[in-house]
């Protein structure tokens, strides 16, 4: 597997969005919600198939910083507290381009568990 580097890494706030470029040319745009709604923590994983946790009413959630771990993660800290997981270069950039997939995927677990964004 390649491991694409990022060379930017934007938090825009008011439209809550993480730009990154990538080392080849590609720039992702994700959602503060989606990046918390997929987070590789535990919590939210759980520690095995079948155990991961639905995230409900993450809609308005925002990322108050960004901390490097070394050269391959980043740490997020939003702000309803979650600041568990390391989102590894290769993890980013997995959910930038499974990113349409994903979020109907995400979409389709919360209508048939019936809550909300």
């Amino acid at each position: 597997m390649t491991t694409h580097i990022p060379t930017n890494l934007i938090l825009h706030q008011r439209s809550r969005v993480l730009e990154v470029a990538f080392d080849n040319d590609t720039t992702f745009s994700l959602p503060y919600e989606y990046l918390r709604v997929f987070s590789p923590s535990a919590e939210v994983r759980g520690h095995g198939k079948g155990q991961e946790v639905l995230q409900v009413d993450k809609k308005e959630v925002g990322i108050d910083d960004v901390e490097s771990m070394g050269n391959y993660a980043v740490k997020l800290n939003f702000d309803d507290g979650h600041n568990t997981g390391l989102y590894t270069w290769d993890y980013l950039y997995e959910l930038g381009e499974n990113q349409q997939e994903n979020w109907q995927m995400y979409l389709d677990r919360l209508a048939a568990a019936g809550e909300s964004r």
